[in-house]
């Protein structure tokens, strides 16, 4: 019993696909489009670039410390054992 393949299933694939990124890098990979863009790469990403961006829109960040903060000085009250009740 002979099995035949389906033709044309696959997407092409481009072996020379060049990616774009927002910082204005460039490089050339493999893939099913022949033209990628990207937001971020690993040449302007904070993981591989050693430095940390900040965002805080709107007071955000300060308004999550101040919850911490106010979280952090409540005690937590104790709770009373409860009695069970005696049946008559």
């Amino acid at each position: 019993m002979k099995t035949v393949m389906k033709t044309d299933t696959h997407p092409q694939y481009h072996p020379k696909a060049k990616v774009k990124c927002a910082c204005g890098a460039s490089f050339v990979i493999g893939s099913t489009k022949p033209e990628i863009n990207v937001e971020i790469c690993s040449n302007c990403h904070p993981f591989f670039t050693g430095k940390e961006k900040m965002l805080d829109t709107a007071g955000k960040l300060e308004r999550f410390k101040a919850r911490r903060e106010k979280a952090a000085a409540v005690t937590k009250a104790v709770k009373k054992a409860r009695v069970k009740k005696q049946k008559k």
